[in-house]
């Protein structure tokens, strides 16, 4: 019996507003964010979709989404894990930058390369590959096994964090995983066969704005 994964990507944080590098940082949802956090919690709804359990990060936004979802699917009580393992990439002497900042500072070329390779990080910071280095582990050991034993699992994490678990589940290479932006608010409803690929997925929403 294999189960369902649910993964959503925060709502808007003040620093996204703001055109920050975020990583590690921790601002709060904007009121953009809590409506995509709200959004995206009523489309699973109105999927008629109930959790075994939730998963989530260290950081406020990816909490704050995690807990509006829940409300919205009527299960504001459900047990809720918080992980850092599941945190955004981290930005490393980017964060708290303005991006436009960091391009003057760098020059566009290098902070391109930062932000779009696969396994350059920034100076004391994560590439992709160093956040999947962390994300996957901690997938493999604490949410897999309950999706395989036929729970329905919520993870509400970070762009990068959930690009890193999209990479494996889509079976996505380095190219084509750097080419994906995940839509803020909108879920991804993953059903998983018992060796654990993939038997379908739908995205719940409208991803015209994905960004």
């Amino acid at each position: 019996m294999s189960g369902t994964l649910v993964l959503v990507r925060h709502g808007q944080s003040d620093w996204n507003l703001k055109n920050l590098f975020t990583g590690w940082k921790d601002p709060e949802l904007t009121e953009l964010g809590v409506t995509e956090a709200e959004t995206g919690g009523q489309a699973l709804a109105d999927a008629g979709l109930k959790f075994d359990i939730a998963f989530t990060s260290g950081l406020k936004r990816a909490q704050e989404t995690c807990r509006i979802v829940l409300e919205k699917v009527g299960q504001p009580d459900l047990e809720t894990i918080r992980d850092i393992a599941l945190n955004e990439r981290d930005y490393g002497d980017l964060s708290g930058l303005n991006k436009d900042d960091a391009r003057a500072k760098w020059g566009e070329e290098q902070v391109h390369i930062w932000r779009r390779s696969y396994d350059i990080p920034p100076p004391g910071g994560e590439s992709l590959r160093d956040t999947g280095a962390r994300v996957w582990p901690y997938y493999l050991t604490e949410i897999l096994p309950r999706v395989l034993k036929g729970q329905t699992v919520l993870v509400a994490a970070h762009g990068n964090s959930l690009r890193s678990l999209v990479m494996v589940l889509d079976r996505l290479s380095k190219e084509e995983i750097l080419k994906l932006n995940l839509a803020t608010g909108v879920p991804m409803v993953y059903k998983l066969n018992a060796d654990s690929t993939v038997a379908a997925k739908q995205v719940l929403g409208d991803m015209s704005g994905a960004h």
